[in-house]
């Protein structure tokens, strides 16, 4: 019989948020996929796991994909993990999942923590009905597009972005949005986490006056006109 195909989400920086769940998966499966091995293994560590980990990242996806999916037909039981959070989202995990999901092999998530919920419900917006968008493309001209076709979305978005580009990300935004609220979310769950909060123009000042570090989900309201609308 084939294995089982184990999704683990793990802690996004408190390595405290992680459940019993998890733990005993990750402590029962023939083998850790992991996105980040020494990262992984910090994880391991705190909680005495000594599973065999193997890498899984975007360099050796097209390699390892097939590899590992040998395993799980071969009968091993594999647990996926991603850098932190839920595996699938915004990293190589969805090849994994469709892969094995595509061959008959059994997919179990092990839910857990996940920035974009975490900012999402701390940022104060809506959360009734909301996109999550990942990263922006980088350059300019796809960047302002991807913006333009989510500026009318009447829903609250979920970006990612690095704490090098947030300040143009929002500028970006307030160009193409105009007047709407955001939450700039840093550093969920780690010591110096922060919640930015408030309009995009208040925002956008008071973070070109400080440095800005660490890993940054942005939280936007729905654009403002189609918000009245719908009010």
């Amino acid at each position: 019989m084939a294995g089982t195909l184990y999704v683990v989400a793990t802690p996004i920086g408190n390595l405290e948020d992680i459940t019993f769940r998890a733990v005993r998966v990750l402590q029962e499966a023939d083998l850790i996929a992991s996105e980040d091995t020494r990262h992984t293994r910090i994880l391991l560590t705190r909680y005495e796991i000594n599973t065999p980990l193997t890498s899984y990242h975007k360099f050796n996806i097209r390699a390892k994909t097939g590899e590992l999916v040998g395993q799980l037909q071969a009968g091993k039981n594999i647990a996926l993990v991603s850098d932190a959070g839920t595996p699938g989202v915004s990293d190589p995990g969805y090849q994994m999942i469709r892969e094995s999901v595509d061959r008959g092999i059994k997919v179990e998530v092990i839910p857990g923590p996940s920035a974009a919920i975490a900012a999402l419900v701390g940022s104060g917006l809506p959360t009734d009905e909301f996109t999550f968008v990942g990263f922006l493309p980088r350059k300019p001209g796809r960047k302002r597009r991807k913006l333009e076709q989510l500026k009318n979305e009447g829903r609250t978005i979920i970006i990612y972005e690095s704490p090098f580009r947030v300040v143009k990300t929002l500028e970006d935004v307030h160009l193409v949005f105009g007047e709407v609220e955001v939450a700039v979310c840093r550093e969920l769950t780690k010591k110096f986490e922060e919640f930015i909060r408030g309009n995009i123009e208040e925002v956008i000042v008071k973070l070109k006056n400080k440095k800005v570090r660490g890993e940054i989900v942005l939280v936007v309201s729905a654009q403002a006109a189609q918000r009245e609308s719908i009010s």
